[in-house]
């Protein structure tokens, strides 16, 4: 990418574009952040342009801190602009490719996924879903999941994705929340060469969950399942008896496209609402600039379509912009460690776009193994999910991109929908490690405590002061939530992200990472309080305190403190059986790595466990001031806890 610049006054490296792809890149102008900022309502209405419109609308924003509407009376749909716009030039295209951890690979032309997600679409009138019914889907990264997406947003009724590696219970308490009854699922995937059955897990989840009527399954792996009579039907069966044309549905712009649901600070997962037209500007626009979209580009988002990565950035993004996405179902090291990298090599991929604990992993695993494949196909890299830390961006540059490869380094959250803050490749001198500038059209800002904009160099939040396009619209069914998480830290017009972060003299963002209760492990959002929640309602657990430890792999790691009622002994076997009951009722991904039994927590005289404390005796990092707990001693017995279960 370029030359590599040693700056003399910060000995910081720097990476500036090349001549020749910045000469060619999409948008090159940095004349564009000026431009944005001096008219942000005429910046964004021009680009709303390059998306399809049925109606144009009315007015572009209207802004009631901290609600807002963007581009209102216009009609569009989002699976429209995926598909039948993009049918008269690039029908023959290839939309999809997707290649099983099996082996198997199925490919989809833009002509073809259009028929399918129509003949789907039909498939879930006839069953007698409506324009604003809420659809739970359930699978894992199969074609049919993009199928289902888009096809519910062709007749109106938004989607609620849940991971495929969430457990049973966990998909009836995102199910009920939604108030949705219908579930489309499969049979089984493959995970490091076996079969996860994910309709076993839908059948133990249902049984909480009574106002789930149907459910549709993909018959994928072929593994042995129970289907219940009167519930259960098979995706092919219906599929064979619909026709492929299906007409798509009007849709306002602030009309719901769809709920993710993500972890929050106390235990029950928060539904972020995200609306059609504001939301298709954003990634349609974020995706061709940031990613630099070329006609023959092999883009290759490595997200699960149960994270809004998945939703911005495999589905609605690359394809409202004709891109043809790779998909892969299985495990970065089946058959072995060089899977994502005989991917690239096979398919010829140009555009990867990946996580930093993926990236930390294959550093673990060295660099024999990209080695033994032909990665020069690659022109652009991305890292999304969490801070990536400079030597993992070098390695990745250099190991992955071998030094030609501009790395765009993305900040962003389900809450916002699109990218916030990214280098744009034809424009932006990169540095390891940094976000480097807000996105066009982004104000976004460093403050303290106080709503006080810092200094360049200290450490403080990071906050949002102007609407944008993709922005979270409420939380379902708790609008109070949505303005106590996200709006009341200072004015009710400022968005508070909960991320700590600093920026340099260049006006670049270092990302910190989280200052509230969540926990990113292998960027996958966990609640603290979800986790504790949990944890207590096993019979054997009085208190449980959970924090995030450092994990050079994964970013941070579950550690759990648990003191047990009255009765219960401190065994191997319980804590074994306790980290169990958390996967299970969350998912493999939560396992906790540790899990240390105390006689007690460290707590406020009002009873409040401080999960700062906690943290820091985890991190091995200095405690502070304890001398307002109940019993200031516990901290020493602790820091000898935690001190000898790190020895083991």
């Amino acid at each position: 990418m370029g030359d590599k610049i040693i700056d003399p006054q910060s000995e910081e490296m720097k990476f500036k574009p090349s001549e020749s792809f910045a000469k060619n890149a999409n948008i090159s102008d940095p004349e564009i952040y000026k431009k944005a900022e001096e008219d942000l309502e005429g910046f964004w209405g021009e680009l709303a342009e390059d998306i399809n419109w049925f109606n144009k609308w009315d007015t572009v924003l209207e802004w009631k801190p901290p609600h807002s509407k963007w581009f209102t009376g216009g009609k569009l749909n989002a699976s429209y602009n995926c598909l039948d716009a993009n049918i008269e030039k690039n029908g023959d295209k290839p939309a999809i490719i997707w290649e099983g951890e099996m082996g198997d690979i199925r490919k989809y032309t833009y002509e073809e996924l259009l028929e399918e997600t129509s003949r789907f679409a039909n498939v879930l009138k006839k069953i007698g879903v409506k324009k604003g019914d809420i659809v739970t889907i359930y699978m894992p990264m199969i074609p049919e999941i993009v199928i289902a997406m888009l096809a519910c947003a062709r007749i109106g009724a938004p989607h609620s994705v849940v991971f495929a590696a969430f457990s049973g219970e966990a998909l009836c308490n995102r199910i009920s929340d939604a108030k949705s009854n219908l579930v489309i699922t499969c049979d089984g995937y493959y995970r490091r060469g076996k079969v996860v059955s994910q309709k076993h897990k839908v059948d133990e989840g249902l049984i909480c969950c009574g106002q789930v009527k149907d459910v549709i399954v993909v018959q994928h792996a072929n593994n042995d399942i129970v289907m219940s009579e009167g519930r259960d039907m098979w995706w092919h069966d219906l599929m064979e008896k619909t026709d492929t044309k299906c007409d798509s549905e009007v849709m306002d712009s602030e009309d719901m496209l769809f709920l993710m649901y993500t972890s929050g600070t106390t235990g029950k997962p928060k539904g972020i609402v995200h609306t059609t037209g504001g939301y298709m500007v954003g990634t349609h626009i974020s995706t061709k600039w940031i990613f630099d979209l070329k006609e023959d580009d092999i883009y290759w988002c490595t997200a699960d379509c149960g994270w809004i990565t998945g939703h911005s950035y495999l589905v609605y993004g690359p394809l409202s912009n004709a891109a043809t996405i790779l998909m892969y179902e299985g495990a970065p090291d089946y058959p072995d460690k060089d899977r994502f990298w005989d991917i690239v090599e096979k398919h010829k991929v140009t555009i990867l776009y990946t996580a930093p604990t993926a990236i930390r992993t294959f550093m673990k695993w060295g660099t024999e193994w990209p080695e033994k494949h032909d990665l020069s196909t690659l022109r652009l890299l991305g890292s999304v999910g969490e801070p990536i830390n400079p030597g993992a961006w070098l390695w990745y540059h250099e190991n992955i991109g071998h030094g030609k490869c501009p790395v765009v380094d993305t900040w962003w959250q389900t809450e916002t929908g699109m990218i916030m803050i990214s280098a744009l490749p034809g424009i932006t001198t990169t540095k390891p490690g940094s976000a480097t500038r807000a996105f066009p059209g982004i104000d976004a800002v460093i403050l303290d405590e106080k709503g006080n904009e810092l200094e360049p160099g200290q450490d403080g939040l990071l906050a949002i002061r102007k609407p944008w396009p993709s922005m979270v619209r409420t939380v379902h069914g708790d609008e109070q939530r949505f303005i106590d998480t996200y709006w009341s830290k200072w004015d009710n017009k400022t968005y508070f992200a909960g991320d700590g972060a600093k920026m340099d003299y260049d006006g670049y963002f270092w990302i910190i990472g989280r200052v509230d209760d969540i926990i990113q492990v292998s960027g996958h959002r966990i609640g603290t309080a979800e986790v504790e929640s949990i944890l207590v309602g096993h019979s054997a657990v009085a208190e449980a305190g959970v924090v995030g430890k450092i994990d050079e792999i994964k970013g941070e790691a579950i550690w759990c403190y648990v003191t047990l009622k009255t009765g219960f002994e401190e065994t191997e076997e319980l804590k074994t059986e306790l980290i169990k009951h958390v996967a299970k009722n969350i998912g493999p991904f939560a396992r906790p790595k540790m899990l240390i039994f105390s006689d007690d927590l460290p707590k406020t005289r009002s009873g409040k466990i401080m999960r700062r404390v906690l943290k820091a005796i985890a991190n091995g990092a200095e405690t502070g001031d304890v001398t307002t707990l109940q019993d200031p001693d516990v901290v020493t017995t602790l820091k000898e806890k935690t001190a000898k279960a790190q020895s083991i």
